[in-house]
């Protein structure tokens, strides 16, 4: 069962599973059987604040100033922090972006969509958006005159021509209008995630924020080609006063789009079609969609000399994800000059190398009991079962191995190995024969068994 949501450090726990509500609609229903057959994103959170290498937006809140603020050794002063924080769009000029290179390292990855940050909680838009000067192409920002100024168009465009699918991340909290963190308002200078203001108290300017929000999302849904998912961050948004009256716009959206699956996330309800764990992985299966949101690195921003998680943890953690029913978005944080981080690079490479091989066991597939038992992972496909022997701590040669499964079995076969095994079925599950394998790196992470 899914927790209800909370915030610690930046990181939000997810939905009770009880919570979430089955669409009506039959193409929606279609839409997240779409979806659970991705299994894999690609998540990417980048702005202006990639230049700092610290944790994005959460640092200008000064109710999370004891744990965002680690890395602000040069500046003491919160509000003089705040300056800065927020003339980081006056430096912000990535001119080594090139969205096809990312979209070509997607595709050779194994990533089949991509969720992109095209607003953060600080509000910066990474598109050309009407509704405010705080943006990407604004006259302020150098990189405006670049023919990649508008990097959501040209990296959705990209993504695109490669068939991978369309997520747009979009914060419905904004601490750069003023129609969110109003200057003057009761709690001065000392600000929060939530508006500066009591909403009802200021109805008149409440509302223009609501339609500041409506206007962005339907320049995201109006202009930026098919758009698969709308992602939608920024949980306090939606409770109790601070209502943004998000089925009107979801409305609007899907008469333009009505493919169009909504991730409210931590919200529960209609418009949370799918649920969104994030750092973690659910104890459990799940039978309801879901998708995990993971750093490759320690952050979902770029940080300087970062540390990347080892092919095998990254290979390991999608494998569990799938075999408890969801999907893994794995973030990978651009530089601040428009590169991936060599790092990251060799490791999407990599996973993508190992996907080649035994994608079959991943893309596509359903849950299957026994579902995950830290040793083994169970996936299936139609008829086919498939089964992962994770190796934790390096590769074990055993002549025989044991797969805890009962189920009657006709032919096992080895992935990217030899098919019709050996095997007798036990009461222990199934004795399989192994076959002379070499010690290659995809040996020391898992074996893959398809089941027949």
């Amino acid at each position: 069962m899914g927790k209800v949501s909370t915030i610690t450090r930046g990181v939000h726990n997810f939905s009770a599973e009880d919570r979430w509500v089955k669409p009506e609609d039959p193409q929606l229903l279609e839409r997240l059987e779409w979806f659970k057959d991705q299994k894999l994103a690609l998540m990417m959170h980048w702005g202006p604040y990639s230049q700092l290498g610290l944790v994005e937006s959460w640092a200008l809140s000064d109710k999370d100033a004891d744990w965002s603020r680690e890395g602000i050794d040069w500046e003491d002063d919160g509000e003089e922090f705040k300056r800065q924080y927020f003339d980081l769009n006056k430096t912000f000029n990535p001119i080594r972006f090139q969205p096809e290179v990312w979209a070509d390292l997607a595709k050779e990855g194994g990533f089949k969509y991509l969720i992109f940050t095209t607003k953060h909680h600080d509000g910066f838009s990474m598109w050309n958006t009407n509704e405010t000067d705080y943006r990407v192409t604004g006259s302020d920002t150098p990189f405006h005159t670049h023919k990649y100024a508008d990097i959501s168009k040209h990296l959705f465009d990209a993504f695109r021509s490669k068939g991978l699918g369309i997520a747009a991340y979009f914060s419905k909290a904004d601490w750069n209008t003023p129609y969110y963190w109003a200057p003057g308002m009761e709690r001065g200078r000392n600000m929060w995630r939530g508006p500066s203001y009591d909403p009802l108290e200021y109805p008149w300017l409440w509302d223009k924020f609501v339609e500041f929000t409506h206007n962005q999302i339907m320049e995201l849904m109006s202009n930026y080609g098919h758009i698969d998912i709308l992602w939608l961050d920024a949980g306090w948004v939606g409770h109790k006063k601070q209502d943004i009256r998000l089925g009107e716009v979801v409305e609007k959206a899907r008469q333009l789009q009505p493919w169009l699956i909504t991730a409210d996330r931590t919200m529960g309800g209609e418009f949370e079609n799918y649920i969104t764990p994030e750092q973690t992985i659910p104890e459990d299966p799940m039978e309801v969609p879901w998708e995990s949101c993971i750093s490759m690195g320690t952050s979902f921003s770029f940080r300087y000399e970062d540390h990347y998680k080892s092919t095998r943890e990254i290979v390991h953690t999608l494998i569990e994800v799938v075999a408890k029913g969801g999907n893994l978005a794995l973030n990978v944080a651009p530089q601040p000059d428009g590169r991936l981080p060599e790092g990251a690079i060799k490791r999407m490479k990599e996973l993508g190398a190992w996907l080649k091989v035994y994608g079959e066991a991943i893309y596509g597939t359903r849950i299957c009991a026994p579902y995950f038992t830290n040793e083994f992972a169970f996936t299936r496909k139609g008829e086919t079962t498939y089964c992962f022997r994770l190796f934790q701590n390096g590769y074990c040669k055993d002549e025989y191995v044991t797969i805890p499964y009962n189920e009657k079995v006709y032919q096992l076969d080895m992935l990217g190995h030899d098919d019709n095994l050996e095997f007798t079925q036990t009461n222990e599950g199934l004795s399989v024969k192994m076959p002379n394998l070499p010690e290659d790196e995809n040996e020391v992470i898992a074996h893959v068994f398809r089941l027949k």
